[in-house]
Formats: structure tokens, C-alpha cells, sequence
């Protein structure tokens, strides 16, 4: 089943982000998925900066992505997410990086995430029911 995507971001590809081939660098497209997370939680109330400072650590442990189309310099795009949970530590988010009118699909992405505390031991977020 198809998650229903909660959280739209617009970018536009920027010319120093693509590689010698005139394309988005592969590494780029994490970029753009982390900044369609963080905003998936501020549109949530709550901001990263804040929560890592409050002693939890949200982070990526595993990142599948599959590239279907490449972007180029200058195009506008947007970056879908939406939230799971796995377990009682882990999540995931389900990204997809598409055209404007949701024709085109360039990138589909699962994150792994868990949560950890101060001393990098996993810990419960507790705010997570939040963002389901």
C-alpha cells in the first residue's frame, strides 16, 4: 500500500550540486531527503536542533534509495515524506523526491532511524506518537 505522504518541500536544483554528466550528484538526494525530514518535524511542532539539545539523537542508520530519472540544474522538484514506526526504537521515513505535478518520480527512499540518548544507547523517543 502506498503511504499517504504528509509533508510536501518544493526545491529547485542548483548547478553546483550536479556532476560532470550535467546531473544531481548522487549524494546530493540525501540532502534534500534530510532537509523533507526536518521540516516534516517542524511542520509537527517540533524542531531537530531542539530535540538533539534535550539529549535525544534521531538518527539514520540505514538509507535505501532507488534513483529512477535523474534531476538537472534548474529544475524544481519536491521532496514527499511521510512517517512509520518499526518498533518500539526504530522508525522510518518513506521519501519520495518527485516532479511539481507528481508525474514524474526521481527518487524513492526508505530511512532508517532510531532513537538514542546522550550516551548513544537507543532510547524511546517519546514524542514519536506525535508525528504518526
Amino acid at each position: 500500500m502506498t503511504p499517504p505522504y504528509q509533508t510536501s518541500l518544493f526545491i529547485k536544483v542548483r548547478d553546483y550540486e550536479c556532476d560532470m554528466q550535467g546531473i544531481v550528484n548522487n549524494a546530493v538526494y540525501q540532502n534534500y531527503l534530510e532537509h523533507g525530514r526536518h521540516e516534516y518535524l517542524i511542520e509537527r511542532g517540533l524542531d531537530f536542533a531542539q530535540i538533539t539539545e534535550s539529549g535525544v539523537h534521531l538518527v539514520v542508520v540505514r538509507a535505501e534509495l532507488d534513483y529512477k530519472r535523474p534531476l538537472k540544474s534548474g529544475l524544481r522538484f519536491k521532496v514527499m515524506s511521510h512517517l512509520e514506526r518499526v518498533s518500539r526504537l526504530k522508525f522510518v521515513f518513506k521519501q519520495k523526491i518527485l516532479s511539481p505535478d507528481e508525474r514524474q518520480v526521481y527518487l524513492e527512499a526508505v530511512i532508517f532511524c532510531v532513537s538514542l540518548n546522550r550516551g548513544g544507547r537507543p532510547s524511546p523517543f517519546k514524542d514519536l506518537e506525535a508525528l504518526l
